[in-house]
């Protein structure tokens, strides 16, 4: 039963993560922490620190993590076979009718709308993995400032932004 319910679980979050991968953690928060209680909010934010180390989709690790923690190896590969099959059969027909419409008004106003409401999650998400206290420190604040420029307006690689961070903190 509990390889049934991780399936559904991760369907339907593979089903409804629109925009990339931080619009899953919302939805992996409300299904796997709030509605079925596999892990606890700690745990959650604490597992979400740890993915964000290893390379790879937050979703399949996520997925992974929970999936083995309630049934050990079938869980993870149930978890990550959920996550993966809603998306991959919505692409195929999506590419199929977006080919066609993509330059219908209805079509082309749906996607910025979806754009905005993820968004939106993915900023209440980055809220809740912090402590906000940790903004008010001015170094803080500059780490995050200087991050975001960083990525926003040089080539500098992601990864080793993050890494340069992490170097400044250990140091």
């Amino acid at each position: 039963m509990v390889l049934l319910q991780i399936f559904l679980v991760f369907f339907r979050i593979g089903l409804f993560a629109i925009g990339g991968a931080y619009s899953f953690l919302p939805l992996i928060q409300k299904e796997v922490v709030e509605r079925y209680h596999w892990l606890t909010k700690d745990e959650f934010l604490e597992v979400l620190g740890v993915v964000k180390i290893f390379p790879g989709a937050i979703s399949i690790k996520f997925a992974t993590y929970t999936g083995y923690k309630m049934a050990g190896v079938p869980g993870a590969v149930i978890a990550n076979v959920g996550n993966l099959l809603a998306p991959a059969v919505l692409i195929m027909i999506a590419t199929y009718f977006y080919s066609r419409y993509k330059q219908a008004p209805m079509v082309k106003n749906a996607f910025e709308t979806i754009q905005l409401a993820v968004f939106a999650m993915i900023i209440a998400v980055a809220f809740q993995t912090i402590n906000v206290s940790q903004l008010y420190s001015v170094k803080n604040g500059l780490i995050v400032i200087a991050a975001f420029v960083l990525f926003i307006f040089s080539s500098i690689h992601p990864a080793f932004i993050i890494i340069g961070a992490g170097l400044l903190g250990a140091w």
